[in-house]
């Protein structure tokens, strides 16, 4: 079996857990969409972009580091160290979480409820204790314990959201008398999401128990040493990624032409629940991105690992330019995932999102020079360029223009670290990508979008409109198969 059919098979378990774990907001969207308000939408969506800077700090890069460090005979000793790295750290990011409750609630603009930062702190603690764990999975090639675990406790979510958002209120209504009665909240939906994250974290934790009894306590000073100089240059990258990913919630938030504190919030409300609209891709570049690193470190010993990396790159654009047109081309249908027809106001930022995620992963793929070439520090530079990108478009742009704003600095963020990453790494990891080929697919699927809008301009009639989008979808897919035919028989044909 070829090399690339083996990460297609491991890409697509690794992606149906991160189909699920992203389906948790989307399939929560038109439930939480209805059940709570804008304000309170919005807010949830500003907690919950906070997290994942915590996240960062707390895997301090130890995930690629043990990759990159790992090998069939030092593997235990990697697992225990970075563990322990991470339990310090972790330890250390509590403390402060619960320190300064009080002022990190007010820059997030939940003063009302400071107890919210005490809930996350747990969700961020519980989930860093699965991560090396998660990583040993991948390491050995396990992906289908993997996806299963993920996928339980993404149930085990739902389940307990619903219970505590709809159930619960409902109980104490027709009970009383019941103990419930004392400890249910009105009015504190985003603390019932909280908990229900922390919920999901404890089962995962008791599903990885093996991997979890398996760190042994020792700790090699001068591993971890060598590992800490290859990851910390990924912290910077890590914060970078996140203020290009979920940054502009919380600067939406605080410098939003609304007219007031809770008209921002509305605001983030209707850009997040619209940013939900580009699931397909960007579970997509998560699911990749879970069976492409340990593929990826695993090729460079081979003599073809370049070809391989530019064949990889090849398929993973054109699924993206599909993608793009199964959400744009039948945009009518994926909005009704978002139940308050007030957020509808939002969708022209669909497409610029869509396109913005579309560089994102074309970078992600991009990356692996500087991770092969230990030369981590460039990735660093590159994230932080395109930070920098993110914070002064919103800073200049957000007050005239809102989550308009937001949508074209992640657009022209991740485009520029696409760009710069391209030209940067053919100097030090020349790979032969077909260039030319994936921008012409690219721009191909840019114009079936736009004869679609053509066609939406002069008919009113939906079902001969959905019929020519599909006419248009399934002829794209056609021309890209009678071209690419060669190559897709060579990966699906077994190796002699």
């Amino acid at each position: 079996m070829s090399s690339i059919k083996k990460l297609v098979g491991q890409t697509a378990w690794y992606g149906l857990s991160s189909i699920a774990a992203r389906f948790i907001s989307y399939l929560l969207t038109p439930y939480l969409t209805y059940k709570l308000s804008d304000i309170a939408y919005g807010e949830n969506s500003i907690v919950y972009a906070f997290i994942p800077f915590l996240n960062v700090i707390v895997t301090h890069g130890m995930e690629t580091a043990y990759f990159k460090f790992g090998t069939k005979e030092n593997e235990a000793e990697i697992y225990n160290t970075s563990s322990f790295s991470m339990l310090f750290v972790t330890l250390l990011v509590m403390i402060g979480l619960f320190t300064w409750q009080i002022p990190l609630a007010e820059l997030l603009q939940i003063t009302l409820h400071p107890e919210y930062i005490s809930l996350l702190a747990w969700i961020v603690a519980l989930d860093a204790l699965t991560t090396i764990p998660f990583s040993r999975l991948r390491m050995q090639e396990r992906p289908k314990k993997f996806a299963l675990i993920k996928v339980g406790g993404i149930l085990i979510n739902i389940l307990a959201t619903y219970s505590f958002i709809s159930l619960l209120p409902n109980y104490v209504q027709t009970h009383p008398e019941s103990f419930l009665q004392k400890l249910y909240q009105p009015n504190w939906e985003v603390g019932y999401i909280l908990i229900a994250g922390i919920v999901q974290n404890v089962f995962v934790l008791l599903l990885l128990q093996k991997e979890i009894r398996a760190i042994r306590f020792k700790f090699n000073f001068k591993l971890w040493r060598s590992m800490m100089v290859y990851a910390l240059p990924l912290v910077l990258v890590g914060f970078g990624g996140m203020i290009n990913e979920t940054l502009d919630r919380i600067m939406l938030g605080w410098w939003g032409p609304g007219e007031s504190v809770d008209a921002n919030k509305a605001m983030v409300g209707v850009y997040s629940a619209c940013y939900k609209l580009a699931i397909l891709i960007t579970i997509s570049i998560q699911a990749f991105r879970m069976g492409a690193e340990p593929f990826f470190f695993k090729q460079a010993e081979t003599d073809q690992a370049q070809k391989t990396y530019a064949k990889v790159m090849k398929f993973f654009v054109i699924s993206l330019c599909v993608m793009f047109l199964t959400v744009m081309l039948y945009i009518d249908i994926w909005k009704l995932f978002i139940q308050n027809p007030a957020m509808y106001v939002g969708l022209k930022v669909v497409p610029i999102l869509l396109i913005a995620n579309m560089f994102l992963g074309v970078y992600y793929n991009l990356s692996i020079w500087y991770k092969l070439s230990n030369k981590t520090m460039a990735g660093a530079w590159i994230t932080l360029l395109g930070a920098l990108i993110t914070i002064l478009i919103n800073y200049l742009a957000i007050p005239h223009f809102g989550y308009m704003a937001s949508a074209w600095a992640t657009f022209f963020c991740y485009g520029s670290m696409m760009v710069v990453s391209y030209f940067w790494g053919q100097q030090v990891y020349p790979v032969p990508y077909a260039t030319k080929k994936l921008i012409a697919y690219f721009v191909i699927a840019l114009l079936v979008y736009g004869i679609n809008l053509l066609l939406h301009l002069v008919s009113t009639n939906q079902p001969f409109n959905y019929l020519f989008a599909s006419i248009l979808l399934f002829a794209f897919i056609v021309f890209v198969v009678r071209i690419e035919k060669k190559d897709l028989q060579s990966i699906f044909r077994k190796s002699n």
